[in-house]
């Protein structure tokens, strides 16, 4: 009985039907950029400070400017370490006093400022923006500082849950019903994110968006990976996650044209609804209705990607019979990603990988501290950075192959966030040249893992295979921000020394696993047990 890669070599591996689709898809990946990283712009925290309604109006009394207000009426920096920093406190004085000049007004009342005494913010803050964000809205700094921590940890458990969960329905009722029902879920918990009224609905929209809108994209990159032939897999899954990083520069291009929260949400989010039309457009993968004995829908499909595609299917290739020659219709479990040796070992390596990928993207942006504060070109120049990381993969995996590439920019990960230690603070440029040098290794690690863990798997757990290895990511996602702050209070470095063995140790792992390139996607768990051999 041929494969479905047998019959691709005939009616096109990477033709009309497979562009068209490809092109459809990666829509999807540009789509999902706001959900992964929006909250750099949704839940941007400008510089602040308390407003004080009696400093004010001294302030319009004397006609202060705003540098002269700032000056006279905020409290200095606390010492290391103070729990209430100067953002979050105002002199506990009575600005209506006759006695206040209009230079230096508190000067009267205490030698030193030092020895006035403070209160907390009783007013609310005034936020130096032109727009507005989830901060500004909703005031989440200070003592609700938690709250903004807790919007940030949401979207990653939904990430986490999802990928878990419409994993296993995807492949036990389809890839076609699942993107279609992520893709509905995720419009409409984005736009009622964008109308909420208060803090708590935006949370319970943002953990929906985040339970449907990863498990949608990896779907979408399970659908291409199986459409097309062996001999493409790698660069379209590669150019998949390409489109990710242009929705990075497009989502900092619009978050500028549109710096408030509200319509910056609502217009990343309501063009989702578009994707609803590919109901029309792309039918369900053909592998996954083999590995689930519906073979006649799949010979249907398959006439139909060949007929897009202008070619013809020879008659000694539509040998696929329902029923009576295949075996009995497999189910997913979630043991079934452990039960066997090989796969046990590819399940607890992908794990790893995802985790690491994850901690050191996300903590390599936190210590890169590129210059200048512009918000919108510190986005726009990071993501610059993948593109070079994408190109050299393109370039390099059919010639080496996955598992060196793979595990060198592991290593040249975790080998770069090494030296940062060491190097001076007075050499800036090599601090943020290594820094980008250490983003392009985690990129091709990152992009590397999503490819391999496709090709690891047998088809009929393929989907859950990569949906469960990638929730580790989102558990990365979650503690990142907490380790490297907490780690930053005992020793600056502390973080990067913790990146660096994390990578080098996942370059070593990646080394156990088997090499991919130019081999047939496994269909059967004794595939997939042999590809060492």
């Amino acid at each position: 009985m041929p494969t479905v890669d047998d019959i691709l070599e005939h009616i096109g591996e990477f033709n009309f039907f497979q562009k068209q689709t490809f092109f459809l898809l990666a829509l999807m990946s540009v789509a999902f950029t706001p959900v992964y990283v929006g909250i750099v712009f949704l839940a941007f925290t400008p510089d602040h400070r308390c407003l004080s309604p009696g400093a004010a109006e001294l302030g319009r009394r004397c006609g202060w400017s705003a540098a002269e207000e700032l000056n006279y009426t905020v409290p200095g920096p606390g010492p290391a370490g103070d729990a209430f920093p100067r953002q979050c406190r105002s002199y506990a004085v009575d600005w209506n006093q006759s006695a206040l000049g209009c230079v230096d007004p508190l000067a009267g009342l205490a030698a030193n400022r030092s020895h006035l005494p403070l209160g907390p913010c009783l007013h609310g803050w005034a936020y130096d923006t032109p727009g507005s964000s989830i901060v500004t809205e909703f005031n989440l700094v200070c003592a609700n500082s938690w709250m903004l921590d807790l919007f940030q940890s949401a979207v990653n458990v939904g990430f986490f849950i999802g990928s878990v969960g419409i994993g296993y329905l995807a492949d036990r009722f389809g890839r076609k019903l699942c993107l279609l029902v992520t893709i509905l879920i995720n419009t409409a918990s984005g736009v009622l994110m964008a109308v909420s009224p208060n803090y708590t609905w935006v949370l319970i929209f943002r953990l929906i968006q985040g339970l449907v809108s990863k498990a949608g994209w990896l779907i979408g990159y399970i659908q291409i990976t199986e459409f097309v032939g062996r001999s493409y897999r790698r660069t379209v899954g590669i150019v998949y996650q390409v489109a990710f990083t242009v929705g990075l520069l497009l989502l900092a291009g619009v978050a500028y044209v549109l710096p408030h929260w509200r319509w910056l949400q609502f217009t990343v989010t309501l063009p989702n609804i578009c994707f609803l039309l590919y109901y029309w457009c792309i039918p369900e993968s053909p592998r996954w209705l083999i590995s689930q004995s519906k073979n006649a829908k799949a010979m249907r499909i398959l006439k139909y990607i060949a007929k897009k595609n202008g070619k013809s299917l020879p008659a000694s290739l539509q040998s696929l019979r329902p029923d009576e020659e295949v075996d009995e219709k497999l189910n997913p479990s979630f043991l079934d990603l452990i039960r066997t040796p090989q796969i046990r070992k590819h399940t607890l390596i992908l794990m790893y990988n995802w985790f690491t990928s994850s901690v050191l993207y996300q903590g390599l942006i936190m210590h890169m501290g590129l210059a200048g504060s512009n918000i919108y070109l510190d986005f726009f120049y990071s993501a610059l950075v993948e593109f070079p990381a994408a190109i050299i993969i393109i370039l390099t995996i059919d010639r080496i192959g996955r598992r060196y590439p793979w595990a060198t920019s592991n290593i040249v990960a975790g080998a770069a966030c090494l030296a940062s230690v060491f190097i001076p603070e007075d050499l800036q440029w090599l601090r943020v040249t290594v820094s980008c040098l250490g983003r392009m290794g985690i990129t091709m690690a990152f992009e590397m893992v999503c490819l391999v863990n496709a090709e690891l798997y047998p088809t009929f757990i393929r989907n859950l295979g990569v949906l469960v290895c990638s929730s580790m990511c989102d558990i990365g996602g979650i503690i990142t921000p907490f380790l490297v702050y907490r780690l930053t209070n005992i020793w600056h470095e502390l973080p990067l020394v913790v990146f660096a063995v994390v990578g080098l140790v996942a370059g070593g792992l990646v080394l156990l696993l088997p090499e991919t390139k130019g081999k047939a996607l496994p269909e059967t768990i004794d595939e997939a047990e042999n590809m060492q051999r």
